[in-house]
């Protein structure tokens, strides 16, 4: 994650923390922390065989950085979806760039 995603996830963490106290304890809540990426095919000769897998490991940093910031993981759940759940479908580097993204959506176990 970059110095500013770090700083983001920061400010998502406190506000995680003020809400869940808000939460009905019965409400079993999770931060779904979906992981996407562009549709360029990766080589498979580095450290992702494919886009999937570069999903999931968006989606596992952005968690294991909320971890850090007082989440608990069991309050956290880490998706790769690929390229496959595209925001923008234009062929131009911009759209790509969109598409190259976390999504954090709280929701029910």
């Amino acid at each position: 994650l970059s110095t500013e995603g770090q700083r983001e996830i920061a400010k998502v963490a406190q506000i995680l923390r003020d809400v869940a106290s808000d939460i009905p304890d019965e409400i079993e809540w999770v931060i779904r922390v979906d992981g996407h990426t562009d549709n360029v095919p990766l080589s498979g000769e580095g450290a992702f065989a494919n886009n999937w897998e570069l999903s999931q490991a968006r989606a596992r940093s952005v968690m294991l950085q909320l971890a850090r910031f007082g989440i608990p993981f069991e309050r956290m759940s880490a998706n790769g979806f690929g390229e496959f759940q595209p925001v923008d479908n234009a062929d131009t580097a911009e759209a790509r760039a969109r598409n190259r993204r976390i999504e954090l959506k709280l929701t029910e176990r």
